[in-house]
């Protein structure tokens, strides 16, 4: 597996997902924990040395399954968690904050759940715009220099925020989605991290399964799957976006690799900053996602790829685009 870098950390530029391991997209009791265990174990012995999870997956279970899954085995991973979406103060799970106390109080959590005494990359999960990003990267910073944390991380910040922060605590990676059906990074975003030399960690690289070509009709989803509410799911969206699928499958046929495949080697075109996480709790995904790193591309191909026209909707409904810090 090669390497990439995110500011000054090495990971593989294949990771894994924690998220799904915790029951997203999935009924909890449909739950295999000892299967989540043994595919990170297996994306391990493949190469992949970045894990990524966080506090509010469960809340707390993806943190559990992933200490439990690297223990004995620290050196060999390197883990990033995110903070900001469970207030402790007595706001719950799903409540923003990133005070500096919550922080404080987050971290002691995260890293006795993760059975180690230092993060790698502690993300901000979503901008608390009660919290001034200052006072949060300051916070992160007398963490980083207590070595509890080692690098800082932005999810889902919006360009000003970035630069904001990163005055104060330099940023290590962005983690927001990109893949071939949302691609608005590349506008501002992606200009502005090569700038200030941040890495690039995108999540949901396969369209929230889409791009995996399994998925050929919402009926199958469970009841509380909020992909059935999702714009590009919906409707006639859905349709559309299903020929973006198309496409990638039939590129995909012509090297003898599977859509999710293609679309993750697409991915890894785009610069050698770049670490997607593809996320699964299953171990044939993840032997699928990261033999995605020795796929070539043609460049008529690729050229193929980058002409698909854009995914019809809205990535998110608007009570979850109201979070994302634009």
């Amino acid at each position: 597996m090669k390497n990439v870098r995110l500011g000054d950390l090495e990971v593989s530029r294949i990771g894994l997902g924690a998220m799904t391991m915790a029951g997203t997209y999935t009924s909890e009791g449909a739950l295999d924990n000892s299967e989540s265990i043994r595919t990170i174990h297996r994306a391990l012995e493949l190469g992949v040395t970045h894990i990524d999870t966080a506090e509010i997956y469960g809340p707390f279970l993806s943190e559990e399954i992933v200490g439990q899954a690297i223990k004995g085995r620290r050196d060999e991973v390197k883990i990033a968690t995110k903070f900001g979406l469970v207030s402790h103060s007595g706001g719950g799970p799903g409540v923003t904050d990133s005070s500096a106390a919550n922080i404080r109080t987050a971290v002691e959590g995260s890293l006795r759940r993760l059975g180690t005494d230092h993060i790698d990359l502690y993300y901000q999960h979503r901008v608390d715009r009660n919290t001034p990003i200052e006072e949060t990267a300051g916070a992160v910073a007398d963490l980083i220099s207590e070595g509890k944390v080692l690098h800082f991380g932005l999810s889902e910040a919006s360009p000003d925020t970035i630069r904001r922060a990163h005055t104060v605590q330099p940023v290590s990676a962005l983690q927001t989605e990109y893949s071939l059906w949302t691609r608005d990074v590349e506008d501002e975003i992606l200009p502005l991290l090569r700038e200030l030399g941040i890495g690039f960690v995108p999540y949901s690289p396969l369209g929230h399964g889409l791009l995996t070509g399994q998925i050929r009709t919402v009926e199958d989803f469970a009841d509380d799957d909020w992909r059935k509410t999702n714009p590009r799911f919906t409707g006639e969206n859905f349709v559309r976006n299903l020929r973006i699928v198309d496409e990638v499958q039939s590129i995909g046929a012509e090297i003898g690799a599977t859509p999710a495949q293609t679309a993750l080697a697409w991915l890894l075109t785009r610069g050698n900053d770049i670490a997607p996480i593809p996320g699964t709790r299953r171990v044939s995904r993840v032997e699928e996602n990261t033999a995605a790193d020795s796929v070539e591309l043609t460049a008529d191909q690729l050229e193929r790829l980058n002409s698909l026209q854009p995914a019809a909707g809205a990535r998110h409904d608007d009570a979850n685009m109201v979070s994302i810090d634009r």
